[in-house]
């Protein structure tokens, strides 16, 4: 019956299941059958809402959930319906007055529902004390089943009971190391939504700006703005583990990446849990992402821009081509990548050490963004006489202002926010000009003739362009008023 649910669940290899078995074998064993429910435009569904009706045994529950505060919160409300073999008719006044409640009320708006797609899984629930609070590990084998699709169900979810947010984190990330799970924020319901209609793949998750006070303390800015980096990073490390990713799903999870390590910089070194040790992770998960970012770039936008240019046809090392594109799904699926998203869950969702409410995280931002402005305005004169790899450092501190101003803009004045409107187009240039050096030294490296010298010449023009325009972006971004 509880208003707020706060749980975590993964994913992870068939193999691994025997061991889990084994670790469970004390639990209850219990078969799940549930029906959703959803309006015939998925209402429901797109606004973070699931209705269930869920024979649990022998025992009927109707079970609301809703979006909550965080990745790791839900709002639930669930009520008895009785035994039977036949399933009970929905009763939407059951859940009246409650939080989870209300979100139904302000999405249905009187729309019929009707069945959508069904689970039938067999669950083995164990609690377990886990610092000073009580955790429910939940293992799910089963599947979903909508018309004649089907989809296995292989999960196992970890629900905070009563206790500190942190009994649950660090439980799971013993299990996490010991067995090789790795994060997954699709829910049932959402798998069952994407099933009944046949929906393989669902668009990238953008950035959205962070919720902050301006009498917040430095500290508590910096939670807010970790935690939306996170609302950004992992719903796309979740379509890339599950192999449903794509190139604009890695892109959108290296700016979350990028994002993040801006907000670490602009406000970590006043923070006691000492977040500069994410640092070195965070920067090696970006580089071991990088190889595949730069063959999609190659793949998706300069390889069919030289066919359009009459290329001939362009022939790649196979080996070689394997070798930089690592899968994204292997890389995030290490156990030390999960390891990094809880922590910095746990940071997210704490509560400041030394409150929240001096004011002092916009004072600080602001003062250290107008420093990192006015350290790039001087190095960025020099422009015109950069090689590739000094063009590359200042599009990452450019990159670093630009996020930081971005995090940063609801506690700022608008006078510090105007340079955004040129920075953007700056920035995107700057990349242009970087995905053509890295895809020449590529194709210097892997390519055969005659493909490879016209893919060169092209690519030499191209980065000659495209370093003209920079400059002129520069220029006019020096030039706007301070």
């Amino acid at each position: 019956m509880a208003a707020m649910e706060t749980e975590l669940k993964f994913v992870f290899e068939a193999a691994t299941l025997p061991a889990l078995e084994r670790r469970l074998a004390r639990g209850e064993r219990t078969r799940l059958r549930a029906c959703y429910f959803d309006a015939v435009d998925d209402r429901l569904a797109h606004a973070g809402v699931a209705l269930r009706l869920r024979l649990e045994g022998d025992q009927w529950v109707q079970t609301l959930k809703a979006r909550g505060a965080g990745p790791v919160t839900r709002l639930e409300h669930e009520c008895p319906r009785g035994t039977g073999a036949a399933m009970p008719a929905l009763d939407l006044a059951l859940h009246a007055g409650t939080p989870a409640g209300a979100a139904l009320a302000a999405v249905l708006d009187g729309a019929a529902l009707v069945p959508v797609y069904e689970t039938d899984v067999w669950r083995t629930h164990l609690r377990v004390r886990s610092g000073g609070g009580a955790v429910e590990l939940a293992l799910d084998v089963g599947e979903l089943r909508a018309g004649d699709a089907r989809e296995a169900i292989r999960e196992i979810e970890f629900e905070l009971l009563d206790g500190p947010l942190d009994a649950l984190l660090v439980l799971a990330a013993q299990w996490t190391l010991r067995h090789g799970l790795w994060l997954d924020l699709r829910s049932k319901a959402e798998r069952g939504q994407r099933l009944a209609r046949n929906v393989g793949r669902v668009a990238a998750t953008k950035a959205a700006p962070p919720q902050l006070a301006k009498t917040a303390s430095a500290e508590a800015t910096l939670r807010a703005m970790v935690g939306a980096c996170l609302a950004q990073i992992l719903p796309n490390a979740t379509e890339l583990t599950a192999g449903l990713g794509t190139a604009a799903h890695l892109h959108q999870l290296r700016v979350g990446l990028r994002r993040l390590r801006s907000a670490l910089r602009l406000l970590g070194d006043r923070c006691p849990e000492a977040p500069a040790r994410w640092e070195q992770p965070l920067r090696t998960l970006f580089a071991a992402t990088g190889a595949r970012r730069n063959l999609d770039v190659l793949e998706g936008e300069l390889l069919p821009a030289l066919r359009a240019a009459g290329a001939p046809e362009l022939v790649v090392n196979g080996s070689a081509a394997a070798d930089a594109g690592a899968d994204a799904a292997v890389v995030l699926r290490r156990p030390g990548v999960g390891l990094l998203w809880l922590e910095l869950l746990a940071f997210a969702q704490g509560a400041p050490a030394g409150g929240a409410a001096d004011g002092g995280g916009a004072a600080l931002a602001e003062a250290r963004l107008a420093k990192l402005e006015r350290r790039l305005r001087k190095e960025a004169a020099r422009f015109a006489s950069f090689g590739d790899a000094e063009c590359h450092a200042l599009r990452k501190r450019l990159k670093r202002l630009r996020y930081g101003l971005e995090l940063a803009a609801p506690l700022l004045p608008k006078k510090r926010r105007h340079v955004l409107p040129a920075l953007r187009p700056l920035l995107d240039l700057l990349g242009q000009y970087n995905d053509a050096c890295q895809a020449q030294a590529y194709i210097a490296a892997h390519a055969a003739d005659p493909g490879r010298a016209f893919a060169l010449g092209w690519l030499a023009a191209r980065r000659e362009a495209l370093r003209g325009a920079a400059e002129r972006a520069l220029a006019a971004w020096l030039g706007r008023e301070r």
